[in-house]
């Protein structure tokens, strides 16, 4: 946990991460029949790494709680859905590391939909996800320089929920979550799946049905 967290903070140095905020006002799009049922979060192993401030469970909980309810519920699908995350680790910077370093802030998530209706996940693994801070004058230098831990805390968790939503438009078009694009495929695929089982077990039947018998008792003497 430790080493992604690392590597996460040398990701920051490559590329920049989408400021969930702004995308927020941005007009909504439809997310399919999606329509938030439950969005819970819990912080059963969660991990502080290195140069990091200090948080609580009970404060990551409410900033990543408010930002998936504010991210989600503004989609009126016909299906309820829930959220689940666990959050796995986090570095929020801190002030007092030497400028070239630019401490900046990350959070690794795990992340699993349930369909409410079917009763069941849409996807058996969780998703692991590495949140990065977006990057603006505020954090260039180093977020630990200049900005609060709430406001760290806000502004990862706004971002996460931006990153969990893209995951599930991505799911919607590959794998047909929410009723997307992909659905037929999928359902096609599985039907053509249990086809083939289903052909194979009808030829396993025929073949054992056309087997000769094996005479086993010997036959009665003749009177």
């Amino acid at each position: 946990m430790i080493r992604r967290l690392i590597a996460g903070l040398v990701l920051l140095t490559l590329a920049a991460c989408a400021d969930g905020a702004r995308d927020l006002e941005k007009p909504t799009e439809p997310l399919g029949d999606f329509k938030l049922g439950h969005a819970i979060v819990v912080t059963p192993n969660i991990v502080k790494g290195p140069v990091s401030r200090e948080a609580t469970d009970d404060e990551w909980i409410a900033a990543l709680d408010s930002a998936l309810e504010t991210r989600f519920r503004r989609y009126e699908g016909d299906k309820f859905y829930h959220i689940g995350v666990s959050i796995e680790g986090y570095v929020l910077a801190q002030p007092g590391i030497p400028l070239v370093l630019s401490p900046k802030s990350v959070m690794i998530l795990r992340a699993t939909v349930w369909d409410d209706a079917a009763g069941e996940k849409l996807n058996p693994e969780p998703k692991e996800i590495t949140v990065l801070e977006a990057v603006n004058p505020d954090t260039v230098v180093g977020s630990g320089l200049t900005q609060s831990k709430e406001v760290q805390l806000e502004n990862l968790s706004v971002n996460a929920a931006l990153q969990i939503e893209k995951w599930m438009r991505q799911m919607q078009r590959s794998e047909g979550w929410f009723g997307g694009s992909g659905a037929n495929a999928a359902t096609a695929a599985r039907l053509a799946a249990e086809a083939r089982s289903s052909e194979a077990g009808t030829e396993a039947a025929r073949v054992a049905a056309s087997a000769p018998l094996t005479e086993t008792a010997e036959a009665a003497p003749a009177e």
